[in-house]
């Protein structure tokens, strides 16, 4: 069985500006009474009985005065009214300025502006399965009103529990760090490319709300508590395996160097024997923690 969801469509509308109706508002307010007194004073300067249909006619003015004053609202800018008539939507006015509409339609005020999400630190599991921390902070704004009054029940709540989903999925798709592994997208070392990753994400699930992901980025990432010793360990062992790693090459391609120009310069003769004494003492030197302490031979005093 196939099932289609339509998704409701904004349209803007055009209402009447405030400053044309209020004249007639205020023309009918005050114009009814004053009817009503003038015909009654007239009246009583005759002695005769009020007309009726006068009376009538100025407390109908002065009731219709009253039943425009409803239709009257201003719009700031990046917002917008959503009006309604009996449950129908009517259109969005999103023009900043003061308007009057049918006192009958329902305005619903919703904000067009800019909005932060501080997500919440939330504990989830990396690629590797590894217990994390994760937050990120989104920003947001409403861009079709329709979508967002009709489609779902409250889009705030709606943003929200849909940004802590995309997170956990997030953080399900990639590893905290390289680890033993190189040349992969991880979450501490590529949050350019992870933040254009949750940001399409959220930009998917929250299309149907009619909302508008202007950023998504991380602000709080490290590993949980209970493993958190155990991997700063692992990384600073990986961090001594890498210095020590470097200061060895370094010092290999240095005596290299000092060989080729000795035998180049034809300072001194050695043996197979006598350079590998010279390549050990060299590494000795280059790559020990502390200043080694040379011995020097000076010969000795009889041949």
């Amino acid at each position: 069985m196939n099932t289609t969801t339509t998704r409701s469509a904004e349209k803007e509308i055009a209402v009447l500006g405030g400053m044309l109706m209020l004249p007639i508002t205020l023309g009918l307010m005050l114009g009814g009474p004053a009817v009503m007194i003038t015909h009654g004073v007239m009246a009583d300067q005759a002695r005769q009985h009020p007309s009726v249909l006068v009376m009538l006619a100025g407390a109908l003015a002065l009731f219709l005065g009253i039943f425009t004053c409803p239709g009257y609202f201003t719009l700031e800018p990046k917002q917008g009214r959503l009006l309604l008539l009996f449950g129908n939507y009517l259109g969005t006015v999103k023009r900043a300025g003061f308007y009057w509409t049918n006192p009958f339609n329902t305005k619903t005020l919703i904000s067009l502006r800019s909005r932060n999400l501080e997500g919440e630190q939330l504990k989830v599991n990396d690629k590797r399965g590894n217990p994390i921390e994760i937050a990120v902070v989104v920003v947001w704004h409403v861009a079709d009103t329709a979508q967002a009054s009709f489609d779902v029940e409250d889009y705030e709540e709606y943003v929200k529990v849909q940004s802590e989903s995309a997170v956990r999925h997030l953080a399900s798709c990639y590893a905290y760090d390289d680890g033993d592994q190189e040349e992969q997208v991880t979450l501490r070392g590529h949050a350019a490319e992870v933040s254009v990753a949750l940001k399409a994400e959220l930009e998917e699930r929250l299309a149907k709300a009619g909302v508008v992901i202007e950023e998504a980025r991380l602000t709080h990432l490290a590993y949980a508590p209970e493993i958190a010793g155990a991997m700063l360990r692992r990384q600073q062992a990986e961090a001594v395996i890498a210095a020590r790693t470097k200061i060895v090459q370094g010092a290999v391609s240095m005596v290299e160097l000092a060989l080729k120009h000795i035998e180049a310069n034809g300072m001194v003769k050695l043996d197979d024997e006598r350079k590998a004494a010279m390549v050990s003492n060299l590494l000795v030197v280059l790559c020990g923690e502390t200043e080694a302490q040379p011995v020097i031979n000076a010969g000795t005093l009889y041949g």
